[in-house]
């Protein structure tokens, strides 16, 4: 068995370059797109009170946290989500900030789940937030910007699937079921053990209607809003807080269509998500080659009031950067994203080592990527590696520089020339057309 110290610790990993490439690239058009939607961003701590994390991650959650006492004695955590501390920063620094508030996150978060395809105990996620607006416009804003986001990054084929949580909550109340077991119940149909929560709600003594009304909510759903809206409608008919929650799915989805939204939309009636803080709709992204969620929102009006800072409703969602770009390899997605042609500055001799260095300079400065040949190798042996990696070539002859030129050679295309010091940035443009 090999020594400890050469292993990452379980469900940690290592980004090697092309890995790292993308995650950050997932990353640049996050943020790029928080700028066209006006979301700003902060940067909260990796590490928070327990109590602050743990308020309505939902059990499940709360189990798999990793947990500890700092040396000064006090329960903390490492962040599993973003969520509660934006909603702490709202109620406490950003309580008189002025409405609608948009902000947006990035970063790594820890959960001690089992790794495993897609899944893994320190991940990363883009998270988007809007503060203080109630209307159904919001939500379908957080939805319409996904979609956004998702394209620009090349993403295809991907489909939301939407519910609202207050359908659920509102049969619920009306039964009498009390809010622990409301968020039991709902962990149950998040993992899909229909029969475990069927139990619970027998164990709450609900109504044989009830039941049978929950068994129909569950296999309802399909791409086709107007119909699922309807089925929808009937079936809580008696239940007026639930038949309110369809009609505010009801507006969202109406937004989105008028909006020009063209990506795909499953609505499903029994839809759950995990995390115990969410009141009206909710959402998750899926594509053809996973079978796990990119990532997932919803509305939570109640969080900030929890943390002290008053009636602050909102609606949000994060996106799995892990995931997304396991979805963009899957997909056969380009590997090199918005990145300058790499060069290698190859001098003849040592001698020249000095022209090479400001040729490199020149190069960098004008937005190329431009590497040095540092190995001391022979220009037959530095021309193989550049040849391997597929990088174009800029040689530095003593003969040459006299003259004021440089030899250019592609590598790939296997063509080489020599050009005028003052016409190099051109040359390599064309020929990298």
């Amino acid at each position: 068995m090999p020594p400890v110290f050469n292993q990452t610790v379980r469900g940690m990993r290592d980004f090697l370059p092309q890995d790292a490439k993308r995650l950050r690239f997932i990353e640049q058009i996050a943020r790029e797109t928080a700028e066209l939607y006006g979301y700003e961003e902060v940067i909260t701590p990796a590490i928070e009170y327990y109590e602050l994390l743990a308020a309505k991650i939902g059990e499940e959650n709360r189990k798999r946290m990793y947990v500890f006492e700092d040396l000064g004695g006090r329960k903390v955590a490492l962040r599993p989500e973003f969520t509660a501390s934006i909603a702490r920063l709202v109620a406490t620094k950003l309580q008189s900030a002025p409405k609608p508030l948009r902000l947006f996150s990035v970063g790594s978060l820890y959960r001690y789940d089992e790794p495993q395809f897609g899944r893994y105990r320190e991940f990363w996620q883009a998270n988007f937030e809007l503060f203080g607006s109630t209307m159904p416009e919001a939500d379908a804003e957080i939805i319409s910007l996904i979609d956004s986001f998702l394209r620009k990054i090349g993403l295809r084929n991907y489909c939301f699937k939407i519910g609202h949580v207050g359908v659920l909550r509102g049969i619920f109340s009306q039964e009498g079921i009390d809010e622990e077991k409301q968020n039991r119940i709902m962990q149950m149909l998040d993992k899909k053990e229909w029969e475990e929560a069927i139990r619970l709600m027998k164990e709450a003594k609900s109504s044989l209607a009830c039941l049978d009304l929950l068994k129909k909510l569950l296999g309802t759903s399909g791409s086709d809003p107007a119909s699922v809206i309807k089925e929808m409608r009937e079936i809580v008919d008696d239940y007026p807080s639930a038949i309110e929650a369809v009609e505010n799915l009801n507006e969202i989805l109406d937004l989105l269509k008028s909006g020009g939204l063209k990506t795909e939309i499953l609505i499903d009636a029994g839809f759950a998500r995990g995390l115990e803080y969410y009141t009206g709709s909710i959402f998750e992204v899926y594509v053809p080659e996973m079978d796990i969620a990119l990532g997932g929102g919803g509305r939570y009006d109640r969080l900030v009031e929890l943390f002290g800072g008053g009636k602050v409703p909102a609606v949000g969602v994060a996106m799995g950067m892990d995931r997304i770009s396991i979805a963009l390899e899957k997909q056969g997605a380009p590997t090199s994203w918005g990145v300058s042609e790499r060069l290698l500055v190859i001098p003849v001799e040592r001698s020249m080592l000095g022209e090479a260095f400001k040729v490199a300079s020149m190069l960098r400065e004008n937005g190329f990527s431009a590497e040095i040949e540092t190995m001391g190798r022979s220009v037959t042996r530095a021309l193989s590696d550049a040849d391997r990696r597929g990088i174009t070539t800029v040689i530095i002859g003593p003969k040459e520089m006299k003259e004021g030129k440089v030899v250019l050679r592609h590598m790939i295309k296997r063509k080489q020339m020599t050009v005028e010091l003052d016409e190099l940035l051109e040359k390599i443009k064309e020929q990298t057309c």
